[in-house]
C-alpha cells in the first residue's frame, strides 16, 4: 500500500521586498567627480549616423560594486547607461577626447578610486537618511524649477550635489535672499536641495540655460514642449 504525501506547502514571495532588494543592490555608495574631461556618446533616433558627447559629471559606485557614470539628464543626476530614449538619447558608451578611445565600462582608474574610498568611509548604517557626500557641480549646469502648472519658471544655477544614505542625490540651489558672500560653496547656509522646495527641476547644460536666458523662441518653444507636454495637446 502507498503512502499518502501531504501537499507541499505554497511558498509564498514577497515582490515588493524582492523589488526592494533589488533597488538596494542598484543603490550609489559613494560618488567621484570626473575632472579629466572624460564624456557620455549617446545618439538619437532621428540621427542614427551621428554621435553626441556630453561631459561626465560624476562616477558613482553603486551597493552592487558596479561604477558608473553620471549626468545632470532631465530630472536626476542619471546613470549614463540608464538612458534610453528615441527622441532624447541613447547610450553609446565613454569616451576619452584625448585619445578618442571609446569604452562601454568606467575606466579601471575610477573604479579603483571609488572602491578604496568606500572601504575608508565605510558609515554605519542608521534608520534615518543622512549626508554622505557633497560635490561641486564642474560644469556649470543650471536647473528649471517648476513649482506648479502656471506659475512662472526659475532657472537657477546647480552649485553642487549631494549624496545621501538611501542612495538619492540632489541638486544644491541656492535662496538668493541668504546669500552672504560670494562665490556661493556647497556648504554654505544659503544652499538647499533642488527637490525640497519645487515641484519638478529640470537640469541643463550651461549653453541651453544661456539660449533660455537669451529668450530664443526655438529653445522656448522646445522647452514648453517638453517640460509641460500638455500645453500642445490644450492649445491646439
Amino acid at each position: 500500500m502507498g503512502m499518502t504525501m501531504s501537499p507541499r506547502p505554497a511558498r509564498v514571495i514577497d515582490l515588493e521586498t524582492m523589488r526592494q532588494k533589488q533597488l538596494a543592490k542598484r543603490r550609489l555608495i559613494r560618488l567621484s567627480p570626473e575632472l579629466d574631461g572624460l564624456e557620455m556618446i549617446y545618439r538619437l533616433a532621428s540621427d542614427p549616423d551621428s554621435f553626441y558627447g556630453m561631459p561626465i559629471l560624476a562616477w558613482g559606485l553603486r551597493e552592487d560594486g558596479e561604477v558608473v557614470g553620471l549626468v545632470p539628464w532631465m530630472e536626476a543626476l542619471t546613470p549614463c547607461h540608464y538612458i534610453d530614449d528615441a527622441e532624447h538619447g541613447s547610450f553609446v558608451g565613454y569616451r576619452d577626447p584625448e585619445t578618442e578611445e571609446l569604452m562601454e565600462t568606467a575606466p579601471p582608474h575610477k573604479v579603483y578610486e571609488l572602491e578604496h574610498a568606500a572601504a575608508y568611509f565605510d558609515y554605519e548604517e542608521t534608520r534615518d537618511i543622512t549626508l554622505i557626500q557633497q560635490l561641486p557641480d564642474t560644469l556649470g549646469t543650471h536647473a528649471l524649477c517648476v513649482d506648479d502648472d502656471h506659475g512662472p519658471w526659475q532657472l537657477k544655477q546647480v552649485f553642487g550635489w549631494r549624496l545621501y544614505s538611501d542612495g538619492n542625490v540632489e541638486a544644491l540651489l541656492a535662496d538668493e535672499k541668504l546669500i552672504e558672500s560670494t562665490p556661493v560653496l556647497p556648504g554654505d547656509p544659503c544652499l538647499y536641495p533642488g527637490h525640497s522646495r519645487h515641484r519638478m527641476v529640470y537640469f541643463f547644460q550651461r549653453s541651453i540655460a544661456s539660449r533660455i536666458r537669451e529668450q530664443d523662441p526655438g529653445t522656448l518653444e522646445a522647452l514648453a514642449l517638453m517640460v509641460i507636454p500638455e500645453a500642445s495637446a490644450t492649445s491646439g
